[in-house]
């Protein structure tokens, strides 16, 4: 009797009549080879079971719905009995046959739950290229500014929500703060709009709560950081910057006196001198590329005698594949708070590391450089300059502008010219590569 009920099942089973779906019908469901065949019951129609090839099994309901067969899970087969399970496919089935979606209103009520922390997730996902300063940034407005909202979902977050967190970050951490803040959420947001869709292709978010920021102007007023070194203050900065040298921490403070005079004097940015290696550095054709920049497009400088000297003598004291490496040799340079304090101390000129940048910057404009040279020489968008067209990406154009700078320079912080630097030994400009 057992082998005839067996066969019974099997036979019923490949002609994938409808069967009644019961705990013993659906334990003796033979399992597909792959992939995933279904088992329809006989007592309602659209109610079946799903079953795997890895022997998952579980309850689904199917109806047509505007043309297109559609299937939803109603549960997995052990967690609801057959009767519980019909049930409540008999509601969901009910639902549509009142012109309701079940399936879309699933999707749409998962959608509408993303959490701020899923969508920054998904967005870290998505803008995978972000250098790490800016996703530290962004991390720390989740974690730190937006702690409270992490677990609530995207679409709770309301306008009004937006402009009392704005005002109240303001207050609390600064106005440039909380605009930065909320320029991370919007950017969060924005990938969450576009990424996250209902049934009929209608982003979850229609609208950006961060743009009321926008409508009701109430971004606060930021003023650009224009500070620079001004040129009477250059000696007495160099000399300051120079006393690192004899410093206590002989090997790190002489990293960051050479470290500094460089960012002055190629108006590199920080993360961009920090990380710049060996391997990018040709003392025989004096040049350089910066690989990692803030426009994404790498950077080729030309060299001058002073950039050479001091690379010169910093590849005598090579530690790893880093031009300026950090103390133990491990890695490239961190900030070095101490020492910059000591320089403002001694020479009673407060700057910060991106002032050196600015001044760079300055001095060229004053020295008449022209405002294409000039970008071309701090790597700036050109935007639609046609001239871009006709001089390409050679550095030969750049020697002669970038020389004028690091001649000012020298002159104001009384920089003898360097020697024997005209020529250097090829020898030592193939060791340079070799790291």
């Amino acid at each position: 009797m057992c082998l005839i009920w067996s066969v019974y099942i099997v036979s019923t089973f490949s002609k994938n009549e409808p069967v009644r779906l019961t705990k013993t019908s659906i334990d003796n469901a033979p399992l597909p080879e792959h992939g995933q065949t279904f088992l329809r019951d006989n007592l309602l129609k659209g109610f079946g079971l799903r079953i795997t090839a890895n022997g998952t099994k579980s309850f689904i309901i199917e109806k047509r719905i505007n043309g297109r067969v559609r299937r939803q899970t109603v549960a997995r087969f052990g967690v609801l009995t057959c009767e519980q399970a019909r049930k409540r496919a008999q509601i969901l089935l009910g639902q549509i046959a009142e012109g309701q979606d079940p399936i879309a209103n699933k999707k749409r009520q998962q959608a509408a739950q993303i959490t701020l922390n899923q969508a920054f997730h998904e967005f870290k996902q998505i803008r995978k290229n972000l250098a790490p300063k800016t996703l530290k940034g962004y991390t720390k407005s989740v974690e730190a500014y937006f702690s409270g909202w992490q677990h609530r979902p995207i679409t709770d977050i309301t306008k009004r929500m937006v402009l009392d967190k704005h005002r109240v970050l303001g207050e609390t951490r600064g106005e440039a703060t909380a605009n930065s803040a909320m320029r991370h959420l919007r950017s969060i947001l924005n990938v969450a709009q576009n990424t996250h869709e209902d049934h009929q292709g209608r982003s979850i978010l229609p609208v950006n709560p961060v743009s009321i920021l926008n409508q009701n102007r109430a971004w606060f007023k930021e003023e650009r950081r224009r500070t620079t070194i001004k040129a009477h203050e250059l000696n007495a900065w160099y000399a300051a910057v120079q006393s690192l040298k004899s410093d206590e921490y002989v090997m790190t403070a002489s990293v960051v006196a050479d470290f500094l005079a460089f960012i002055l004097f190629t108006g590199l940015r920080f993360s961009e001198a920090q990380t710049l290696k060996w391997a990018d550095v040709d003392l025989i054709d004096r040049s350089m590329l910066i690989r990692k920049t803030k426009n994404g497009k790498p950077l080729a400088l030309p060299l001058c005698d002073f950039h050479v000297s001091l690379l010169t003598m910093r590849r005598a004291m090579a530690l790893n594949e880093y031009v300026f490496p950090d103390r133990d040799g491990v890695r490239h340079l961190v900030e070095p708070k101490r020492q910059l304090k000591h320089v403002r101390e001694t020479s009673g000129v407060y700057f910060t590391v991106h002032d050196l940048r600015r001044t760079f910057a300055t001095t060229a404009t004053t020295l008449g450089i022209s405002t294409y040279l000039t970008k071309r020489l701090l790597n700036h968008t050109l935007g639609n300059d046609v001239t871009e067209g006709y001089i390409g990406d050679s550095i030969e154009y750049l020697r002669e502008p970038m020389q004028r700078v690091t001649d000012f320079f020298m002159t104001q912080c009384s920089i003898a010219k360097p020697v024997n630097v005209t020529h250097v030994d090829e020898q030592q400009g193939d060791h340079a590569h070799a790291i």
